[in-house]
């Protein structure tokens, strides 16, 4: 392989690991409020996937697919919230993995019910893609990279800059003092929520644009996104979404020598190592226990 090929798998990679940030921003998004690993994360990715998927068949938009997939995706986690979620998210953080396991399975047999099995492809339009020498872009990739950078942006944006940001991490960082200091800690959950189901709503609309949606897409992405957030830090939503490109980037260019079937592997590999050097992942400090 030349330099070109590589810089064309670097290039892949990199829309592979933004489209990576998304559910793994979600993923720390719970984490750092409500405490526990949200294996049902990947569902409410494929929910997205097939909401943006009928939005596009009914209207050819694709911008009416992704505001479907979000809308699908927030509710999909509301949904959940509601009926799961809440009743026992004072229990251990067993119970509420157990629990986010189970409206996994919920949410992917009804997805089987309602659309079936088999891959779902969205009517892409052909496009011929830009070259610079060898080096090939597509311009969707081009597009749908834009997007989720966007969305990236308004989350961080929403963070760090607004009131409502700043009750999410107050909670995240001490629920206590957040509670005596007056914040609602019910109303920032409901906020929270819902920005993890559009976030994962539209990752599941991207990436069934790069490739097809079916019931398990979403737990295929799930795996890779859960390792990117342990490697960024558990509750780091700048840690996860840094980890996710790192980590999509690094798989990509391991193709040529582990082949296509066992790339996923080094995400594992990379994770294993980060939690036996650096257990709180890179970009995480350490915390005393209080």
């Amino acid at each position: 392989m030349n330099y070109a090929d590589f810089i064309n798998l670097a290039i892949n990679g990199l829309v592979e690991g933004l489209v990576m940030a998304l559910p793994a921003l979600a993923l720390t998004l719970i984490y750092g409020l409500a405490r526990f690993p949200n294996a049902a994360t990947g569902d409410f990715v494929a929910v997205g996937g097939f909401g943006g998927f009928a939005a596009h068949q009914l209207t050819g938009s694709l911008i009416i697919a992704g505001l479907g997939g979000a809308a699908a995706g927030a509710a999909a986690a509301l949904l959940a919230y509601w009926l799961a979620f809440r009743p026992v998210i004072r229990r251990s953080v067993i119970t509420l993995m157990l629990t986010s396991i189970g409206v996994g399975f919920v949410y992917r047999s009804a997805l089987g019910v309602a659309f079936g099995h088999e891959p779902k492809a969205f009517d892409m339009p052909l496009q011929r893609a830009m070259r610079f020498g060898d080096v090939a872009i597509l311009p969707a990739d081009v597009s749908l990279a834009a997007l989720t950078i966007a969305v990236l942006v308004a989350v961080f944006a929403i963070l760090f800059w607004t009131p409502l940001g700043r009750s999410l991490r107050a909670i995240a960082d001490d629920p206590d003092l957040a509670r005596v200091s007056g914040i609602r800690k019910e109303r920032s959950m409901l906020a929270m929520w819902t920005m993890a189901g559009v976030v994962c709503g539209i990752a599941g609309t991207v990436s069934g644009m790069r490739t097809v949606v079916y019931p398990d897409s979403g737990w295929n992405l799930l795996l890779p996104a859960f390792a990117a957030a342990v490697i960024g830090g558990l509750g780091n939503p700048v840690g996860a979404v840094i980890g996710a490109i790192l980590l999509g980037v690094l798989q990509e260019l391991a193709t040529p020598f582990t082949g296509f079937v066992y790339k996923i592997a080094i995400g594992y590999v990379v994770m294993v190592i980060v939690l036996l050097v650096r257990p709180q992942g890179l970009f995480n400090r350490v915390q005393q226990v209080r």
